[in-house]
């Protein structure tokens, strides 16, 4: 295997599937590369735009840490030299202990020699490095917390999440009796996917993946990858370990990868094993092999944004029959591909007139101008006044609203700006859509100022209108593309 990624150089890899992802998966002798696809291409894997490798570690800890790093370690070097740029540890790849006794005994600080250690490797190899789980002292004598870690390639943290759903289970006919709760401090929040060199990562960890609500709001979160390191109990594992992997990844429309425990740890605990990596469509693109192992897959940005555009999911909630619940945080979703359309009331917006784009609403160049930088924010679902938006789709409309705004007035110099809806043909409306109007305003720019609104209720009616040229908006819209992408 070795030879034959060298001689690739990761440069080309020649690949059979749907355009997504490809997944090498290690074997026994190293002898074989394993890629699934259904039609030829090629990845040119040092190309930022294009696929990114990631790798998924499987290992059997237990109460010798300083074993369990040394397995990590390998792994993680492993994954350096095969051209990763994210490295995925299990939950509890620190130590699985043969008590709750001995494991708060063994924990440590966020500022102890573990983390330490890891941050060390992460330097030395050039990779991100997730510890998927590591037992985290807290305040509490008798708790402590299940930290997931990110840690960068320059050492630092990246990004931290404190497990908050437990395992409180007991079914005695599958011999399963395991309480979190009475040594792991439940943690009181979802952390916002990082920014990575391969997309942004959502942290979860191993029960987080039976609760939909939480990878639904890492999604809303501009999520485009959700981790699930874990340590599923077999008989759990047996039952519902794929089918819950395969189940979040295709309601988020995100990779979800899923780091895993496997074997026997000691004499009460045993995992299940079958680390994955599943692409946005549900496919299982890569799994590592028994016993401890490490599998690598590509992350298809590209094709995550395809099957959002044309699966439009996120679009056709139903807030009015249910709710979920609105993020803090508003996301920025890709901008389409040039040849793209929108529908815009009876009218069509092509993609190359796209400038900004969030989860539910998108920001375009204007055909008729009131002024120099008039430009619209519109929902994607088709709306035909305000009353008709859900709670979600309107904060969002706003949120971007105030992002174009912003954006408009440093582009083209200005401190004020008019912000207007039409909202019913009798308030001037003539796109049968919701849309808001930004025109940033400079010193007399008419010579009366109110005279905006007149000429916004006529700038394009009645047959004299002049449209612009096309020309002269792809210019316009290249030029606000370049300069949002840096706000």
């Amino acid at each position: 295997m070795y030879l034959l990624l060298k001689q690739l150089d990761f440069t080309q890899i020649l690949v059979r599937s749907i355009p997504l992802v490809s997944a090498i998966n290690n074997s026994a002798t190293r002898g074989i590369l394993n890629i699934s696809r259904r039609s030829s291409t090629t990845i040119k894997m040092t190309d930022s735009s294009k696929p990114s490798l990631i790798a998924i570690v499987q290992m059997t800890a237990t109460s010798n840490k300083a074993d369990n790093f040394a397995v990590t370690k390998k792994k993680i070097e492993e994954a350096s030299s095969l051209g990763a740029k994210v490295v995925f540890l299990p939950e509890a790849c620190d130590y699985i202990a043969d008590s709750h006794a001995q494991s708060l005994e063994l924990a440590e600080n966020m500022d102890g020699p573990l983390i330490k250690n890891y941050s060390e490797l992460a330097v030395q190899n050039r990779i991100w490095i997730s510890i998927g789980g590591f037992h985290n002292k807290s305040s509490s004598i008798d708790k402590m917390f299940n930290t997931h870690v990110l840690i960068n390639s320059d050492g630092q943290i990246a990004g931290r999440y404190d497990k908050t759903h437990l395992f409180d289970v007991e079914i005695p006919e599958k011999k399963i009796k395991l309480k979190e709760s009475d040594y792991i401090e439940k943690g009181g929040s979802i952390a916002s996917p990082v920014e990575s060199p391969v997309g942004k990562i959502g942290l979860g960890i191993c029960y987080d993946v039976r609760f939909p609500e939480f990878s639904l709001s890492l999604a809303r979160m501009g999520a485009d990858i959700i981790t699930y390191p874990s340590a599923f109990t077999v008989a759990t594992g047996l039952a519902h370990w794929e089918s819950l992997l395969r189940a979040r990844a295709i309601e988020t429309q995100c990779f979800v990868v899923a780091a895993a425990q496997t074997g026997i740890h000691n004499n009460k605990r045993s995992s299940f094993g079958h680390a994955m990596v599943i692409d946005p469509w549900g496919t299982v693109i890569a799994q590592c092999r028994e016993g401890t192992s490490l599998a690598l897959a590509a992350i298809d940005l590209e094709y995550l944004r395809k099957v959002r555009r044309e699966m439009p999911v996120f679009t056709h909630r139903r807030q009015d029959v249910y709710q979920l619940a609105t993020c803090c945080v508003l996301p920025v979703s890709p901008l389409p591909p040039d040849e793209a359309t929108f529908n815009f009331g009876q009218v069509t917006i092509k993609g190359w007139a796209v400038f900004y784009q969030s989860r539910h609403s998108l920001a375009f160049v204007n055909r008729k101008c009131v002024v120099p930088g008039h430009v619209l924010v519109m929902p994607l679902k088709a709306s035909r006044r305000m009353p008709d938006m859900q709670p979600d789709e309107l904060s969002d409309l706003f949120l971007t609203s105030q992002i174009v705004q912003r954006g408009m007035e440093l582009f083209h110099g200005v401190s004020s700006s008019n912000v207007a809806v039409q909202d019913g043909p009798d308030a001037g409306q003539s796109i049968q859509h919701v849309h808001v109007h930004i025109l940033p305003r400079r010193p007399k720019d008419f010579k009366e100022n109110d005279q905006v609104y007149d000429e916004l209720n006529n700038h394009d009616k009645g047959p004299n209108v002049e449209w612009r040229q096309e020309e002269d908006m792809k210019r316009e819209a290249t030029e606000l593309r370049l300069f949002f992408a840096k706000l």
